[in-house]
Protein backbone atom coordinates (compact mmCIF):
# COMPACT_ATOMS: atom_id res chain seq x y z
CA UNK A 1 0.00 0.00 0.00
CA UNK A 2 1.53 3.65 -1.01
CA UNK A 3 1.56 6.50 1.09
CA UNK A 4 -1.45 8.36 -1.09
CA UNK A 5 -3.44 5.07 -0.69
CA UNK A 6 -2.54 4.99 3.09
CA UNK A 7 -3.29 9.08 3.95
CA UNK A 8 -6.59 8.63 2.07
CA UNK A 9 -8.21 5.85 4.10
CA UNK A 10 -6.92 7.79 7.40
CA UNK A 11 -8.68 11.20 5.43
CA UNK A 12 -11.16 8.80 4.84
CA UNK A 13 -12.17 7.31 8.47
CA UNK A 14 -11.20 10.39 10.28
CA UNK A 15 -13.15 12.74 7.70
CA UNK A 16 -13.80 15.80 9.49
CA UNK A 17 -10.92 16.08 11.85
CA UNK A 18 -8.82 15.85 8.68
CA UNK A 19 -10.99 18.36 6.90
CA UNK A 20 -10.67 21.07 9.26
CA UNK A 21 -6.96 20.52 9.80
CA UNK A 22 -7.16 20.61 6.07
CA UNK A 23 -8.97 23.89 5.81
CA UNK A 24 -6.76 25.46 8.62
CA UNK A 25 -3.14 24.86 6.51
CA UNK A 26 -4.86 25.13 3.38
CA UNK A 27 -5.50 28.94 4.56
CA UNK A 28 -2.72 29.40 6.03
CA UNK A 29 -0.20 28.75 3.15
CA UNK A 30 -2.36 30.57 0.89
CA UNK A 31 -2.22 33.46 2.53
CA UNK A 32 1.52 33.11 2.92
CA UNK A 33 1.57 32.85 -1.03
CA UNK A 34 -0.73 35.58 -1.11
CA UNK A 35 1.36 37.72 1.14
CA UNK A 36 4.69 37.02 -0.41
CA UNK A 37 3.06 37.51 -4.38
CA UNK A 38 2.27 40.80 -3.25
CA UNK A 39 5.33 41.85 -1.79
CA UNK A 40 6.82 41.12 -5.18
CA UNK A 41 4.55 43.66 -7.20
CA UNK A 42 1.29 44.47 -8.12
CA UNK A 43 1.76 43.77 -12.01
CA UNK A 44 -0.30 41.83 -13.90
CA UNK A 45 1.63 38.48 -13.74
CA UNK A 46 1.40 39.24 -9.73
CA UNK A 47 -2.87 39.03 -10.04
CA UNK A 48 -2.88 36.22 -12.09
CA UNK A 49 -0.65 34.20 -9.39
CA UNK A 50 -2.33 35.92 -6.41
CA UNK A 51 -5.94 34.99 -8.86
CA UNK A 52 -4.85 31.40 -8.91
CA UNK A 53 -3.72 30.96 -5.00
CA UNK A 54 -6.85 32.43 -3.80
CA UNK A 55 -9.34 30.05 -6.31
CA UNK A 56 -7.52 26.98 -5.36
CA UNK A 57 -7.57 27.39 -2.19
CA UNK A 58 -11.23 28.23 -2.05
CA UNK A 59 -11.60 25.67 -4.17
CA UNK A 60 -10.52 23.19 -1.53
CA UNK A 61 -12.70 25.18 1.15
CA UNK A 62 -15.91 24.90 -1.02
CA UNK A 63 -15.61 21.06 -1.63
CA UNK A 64 -15.46 20.54 2.25
CA UNK A 65 -18.59 22.63 2.41
CA UNK A 66 -20.30 20.86 0.06
CA UNK A 67 -19.60 17.98 1.83
CA UNK A 68 -18.46 16.12 -1.46
CA UNK A 69 -16.57 12.83 -1.54
CA UNK A 70 -13.62 12.44 0.86
CA UNK A 71 -11.37 11.47 -2.12
CA UNK A 72 -12.49 14.52 -3.90
CA UNK A 73 -11.49 16.61 -0.92
CA UNK A 74 -8.54 14.92 -0.46
CA UNK A 75 -7.23 15.61 -4.24
CA UNK A 76 -8.31 18.88 -3.48
CA UNK A 77 -6.37 19.15 -0.01
CA UNK A 78 -3.24 18.03 -2.12
CA UNK A 79 -3.47 20.48 -5.22
CA UNK A 80 -4.47 23.23 -2.74
CA UNK A 81 -1.08 22.57 -0.75
CA UNK A 82 1.11 21.75 -3.97
CA UNK A 83 0.18 25.16 -5.72
CA UNK A 84 0.32 27.44 -2.56
CA UNK A 85 3.90 25.60 -1.57
CA UNK A 86 4.88 26.47 -5.48
CA UNK A 87 4.04 29.55 -5.18
CA UNK A 88 5.76 30.40 -1.87
CA UNK A 89 9.12 28.82 -3.33
CA UNK A 90 8.63 30.83 -6.56
CA UNK A 91 8.80 34.24 -4.77
CA UNK A 92 10.93 33.17 -2.14
CA UNK A 93 13.42 32.65 -4.97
Amino acid sequence: MNIYQKQLSEFSRDYYAGASTGILVSSCLGAIAAMLILMNGHEIAEMIQLGLVVVVCMWFNASVLAQLKSKFVFNSLIISLLVSITFILINIL
